[in-house]
């Protein structure tokens, strides 16, 4: 093999081999995000607001106590009262507890947890596409790095070739017009390593947005586990667990709920009460009788059933009625079209994962028989049956080739992930991210589930993110270019 050929297997080896051990993993990466990144830890408290809604909805079937504690000072009485009172205190309660809504509290309830459980399906699908994103960060740094580095090699060979055009210039073997030629390709290449450099730092600051710190020097990822054989096979896997249409049942689920409480708008209610009442005029009672003697506190109750029986109420609970039999509706098509979308996003991933594969072999053809190429090319200039834009033709073929062999293989990669997510595989507990304390939606509401106190509280919450503003700004550092080039 060609000392060309050698640098050639090294720069392709660097976008799939491993580095060193004090590399950055895809799951150093993923962990990251997973504590860091403020999309994921907002959808969190998102969640906790979602979960609130079941206590809500249970205390609208709990007994409502309060009392009316008031003081009065007679500023001003009638002047030929026989009985006076100067001041008085009284405290009036209230206690009543629902015993018939019409099925409205109970229904309220039931759509409340099923919006928890579509809560919890939504966060798992925020959870899959920040990791969805940072795969693809990571493989964009990963490639971008080995296409700067294939762009700058192609530079230093260009550099060669266009200083070993002008010698045989001077010595009359070649014409002006290689030396042109050698010079343009020279100076276009040079452009597209610029443009290399641009996209590699615009990787870098995307990989920094979502992972909330700078890219080291990034390891090649692990096979991805568990794909599929077939399209067929990975939509019935995702028909039952992507997060996207989960979510999307519960909350028709939901809405069924929300149509069946809304009938109660315009059904009776009936309610258990007791109003007891103290009160004390604090010995202020005067009276111009003779032999008056004033009880300056008294005490009542009252316990009872209430009915409420609605007869018109301005058309507001059919109103009601059919805003939540709309809402139904637009749930139940929402279904279908969550359904739809997680079919299309599965077997486009699918497709898009085999082609890459294929795509893959392919290039790895490509790169061995262009590099066979340029090596027969120059030989045959020697003997002066190829002309120097054959040979620059060659190299450019060959650097298109493994340009594309760098690119298929991080297509590939994340066409697989992004499968493994629209098949619902693809959070926290499936790619073994257990090294910390993971985070629990079920265990966060089951903590509210059945609160009833008024006075229970928690700390504020706090930022868990991380921010960015004091990375540095990202570079794609390469060697200086040789002073040939500049020229």
């Amino acid at each position: 093999m060609s000392p060309r050929r050698y640098v050639i297997a090294a720069l392709l080896a660097s976008a799939t081999l491993a580095a060193p051990a004090a590399a950055d993993t895809l799951r150093d990466a993923l962990v990251s995000a997973y504590e860091t990144n403020p999309n994921l830890t907002a959808a969190r408290e998102g969640q906790r607001a979602v979960n609130e809604g079941v206590p809500l909805a249970k205390a609208n079937g709990r007994p409502d106590v309060a009392i009316q504690p008031t003081y009065v000072e007679n500023i001003m009485q009638d002047g030929g009262a026989s009985v006076t009172q100067a001041r008085g205190i009284s405290v009036n309660g209230q206690i009543s507890a629902p015993i018939y809504a019409g099925g409205g509290i109970r229904n309220a309830v039931r759509a409340a947890e099923n919006r928890v459980e579509a809560g919890f399906a939504s966060l798992r699908g925020t959870e899959s596409a920040i990791f969805s994103a940072v795969v693809a960060a990571y493989m964009d740094v990963i490639r971008d790095e080995a296409i700067v580095e294939l762009n700058r090699a192609q530079v230093g060979v260009l550099s060669v070739n266009l200083e070993a055009t002008r010698d045989r210039f001077e010595i009359g073997d070649l014409t002006r017009t290689d030396v042109a030629q050698s010079e343009a390709r020279l100076a276009l290449q040079t452009s597209s390593l610029e443009s290399a450099r641009a996209n590699l730092i615009r990787s870098k600051e995307i990989y920094i947005q979502l992972v909330g710190r700078e890219p080291g020097q990034l390891e090649a990822p692990p096979p991805l586990p568990n794909l599929p054989e077939t399209p067929d096979a990975a939509v019935d896997v995702a028909l039952d667990s992507n997060p996207d249409l989960i979510a999307a049942r519960e909350n028709r689920e939901a809405a069924g709920f929300d149509r069946r409480a809304a009938n109660a708008a315009r059904l009776p209610t009936i309610s258990v009460f007791t109003s007891p009442s103290y009160s004390n005029a604090l010995g202020s009672i005067s009276s111009n009788i003779p032999g008056f003697q004033a009880d300056n506190s008294s005490f009542t109750a009252q316990a009872g059933v209430r009915a409420t029986v609605p007869l018109y109420q301005g058309g507001q609970p059919a109103a009601q009625i059919r805003q939540a039999q709309a809402r139904l509706g637009q749930a139940q098509e929402l279904e279908i079209a969550a359904e739809r979308e997680a079919i299309a996003q599965t077997r486009a991933a699918y497709a898009s994962w085999r082609a890459s594969q294929d795509v893959i072999t392919a290039s790895e053809r490509a790169v061995s028989a262009n590099a066979l190429s340029l090596e027969g090319t120059r030989a045959e200039n020697s003997v002066g049956n190829r002309t120097i834009l054959d040979i620059l033709n060659a190299e450019q073929e060959l650097l298109n080739a493994q340009v594309q062999l760098v690119t298929a293989r991080r297509n590939a990669y994340v066409a697989g992930f992004t499968l493994l997510a629209a098949m619902g595989r693809a959070e926290a507990r499936d790619l073994g991210l257990e090294g910390g304390v993971l985070y629990d939606p079920v265990a966060d509401y089951e903590k509210v589930d059945n609160a009833w106190n008024d006075w229970s509280s928690q700390p504020d919450p706090t930022v868990k993110s991380t921010r960015t503003v004091d990375t540095p700004a990202q570079k794609a550092e390469i060697e200086p270019l040789p002073d040939n080039v500049r020229k």
